[in-house]
C-alpha cells in the first residue's frame, strides 16, 4: 500500500512541475504567438529577451540589494524599452521584404544579445536568487511540498493568459491588435496605426519574456548568457503546438509541452527528453498542421 501510495504521490510532484514548467513556456509562448499573429514574423530573439530579464532581476536583487519585486519591476520595464527598440531598429524597416529576410535578421539580433550579455556580464554562470522565499505549501501529512515558487508560477501564467484574452477582447487597442492580425491595409485604412500597434505587441511580448526569466531562473538557477535560447525554442515549439497566432492555444501548448517533458525526464530517459518534446510536435503537426486551436487561414492573393 506505501508503495503505492509512493508512486501515486510521484506521479503528482512530476504532474505539478510540468505544469509549473509549461506555465513558464505558455508565457513565453503568449508573447511568441502574438507577435507572429500581428507582425506576421517569428521573433527568434524573443528567447534572449528571457535572459536580459534574468540578468536584470539579478543584479537589481543580489547585486544593489533591491525587493525582490522592485527588481521584477525593473526587468519588465527594461525589457519592454529593449523590444521597442529591436523592434524600431531591426524590424520596423523589414516590414515589406521577404519573410526570410525577417528570420535571418531575428536570428542575428539573438546572437547579438548573447554576445553582448557575455561581454557585459561574462560567460561565469551566476546562482539566481531564491526571490520567492524556499518554503512550500505542505501536503499528505509533509510527504509532498509544492514549493512557493511553483504556485507562484502557475498562478502568473494563469492570470497573464486570462488578463491577455480580456484585453485582447474588450480594450481598443486589443481590437487594433486583432484589427491588425486579420488585415493590416483595411486596419489602415479604418484608421488604426499599424506600426503603433505592431510596436506595442512587441512591448507587451518582451514584458512577458523578463517574467518568464524570473520565473525560469527561480526554478533553474544557473544563469548564463544562453539561458533564454533552449527555452525560447521550445516555447515556439509550444506555440505552434497550440497553434501560434491564438492566445489559448499558446497556454495549452505550453502547459503540454512542459508535462510531456517532465514525464519523459522522469519514467522515459533525461537524455532524450527534449527529443520526444520535438516528436511530438512533428507527430501533431502531421495530424494537425494548423496546432491543437489553431485555424485554417486562406492567404490572400
Amino acid at each position: 500500500m506505501s508503495r503505492i501510495r509512493g508512486v501515486i504521490l510521484a506521479f503528482l510532484n512530476n504532474l505539478i512541475n510540468g505544469i509549473s514548467l509549461g506555465s513558464v513556456y505558455a508565457i513565453i509562448a503568449l508573447g511568441y504567438t502574438m507577435v507572429y499573429g500581428i507582425a506576421k514574423m517569428l521573433n527568434f530573439a524573443h528567447g534572449d529577451i528571457i535572459m536580459v530579464g534574468a540578468y536584470v532581476c539579478f543584479f537589481a536583487v543580489s547585486e544593489y540589494g533591491l525587493n525582490p519585486a522592485l527588481g521584477i519591476i525593473i526587468a519588465i520595464a527594461i525589457c519592454t524599452v529593449l523590444g521597442i527598440i529591436i523592434e524600431r531598429l531591426a524590424y520596423k524597416p523589414l516590414r515589406e521584404v521577404t519573410s526570410l529576410a525577417v528570420l535571418i535578421t531575428a536570428i542575428g539580433v539573438s546572437y547579438f544579445l548573447q554576445n553582448a550579455a557575455q561581454l557585459m556580464w561574462t560567460s561565469n554562470p551566476k546562482i539566481f536568487p531564491a526571490i520567492f522565499g524556499s518554503g512550500g505549501f505542505v501536503l499528505f501529512d509533509g510527504q509532498m511540498t509544492i514549493p512557493y515558487k511553483t504556485l507562484v508560477t502557475i498562478a502568473a501564467c494563469i492570470v497573464i493568459m486570462i488578463g491577455l484574452t480580456l484585453f485582447t477582447e474588450k480594450t481598443r487597442t486589443g481590437k487594433a491588435m486583432r484589427a491588425c492580425s486579420e488585415d493590416k491595409g483595411a486596419a489602415q485604412l479604418m484608421g488604426i496605426n499599424v506600426n503603433k500597434t505592431i510596436s506595442i505587441t512587441f512591448a507587451i511580448g518582451s514584458a512577458l519574456a523578463a517574467i518568464a526569466g524570473v520565473l525560469l531562473c527561480s526554478s533553474y538557477p544557473k544563469l548564463i548568457p544562453t539561458t533564454g535560447s533552449m527555452p525560447g525554442i521550445k516555447a515556439f515549439t509550444a506555440a505552434v503546438f497550440g497553434g501560434i497566432g491564438s492566445i489559448p492555444g499558446a497556454f495549452l501548448g505550453g502547459i503540454l509541452l512542459g508535462i510531456i517533458e517532465i514525464f519523459s525526464s522522469a519514467y522515459l530517459s533525461t537524455e532524450l527528453a527534449n527529443a520526444i518534446v520535438f516528436l511530438v510536435l512533428i507527430i501533431i503537426l502531421l495530424v494537425k498542421p494548423t496546432g491543437l486551436l489553431g485555424k485554417k487561414v486562406n492567404e490572400k492573393v
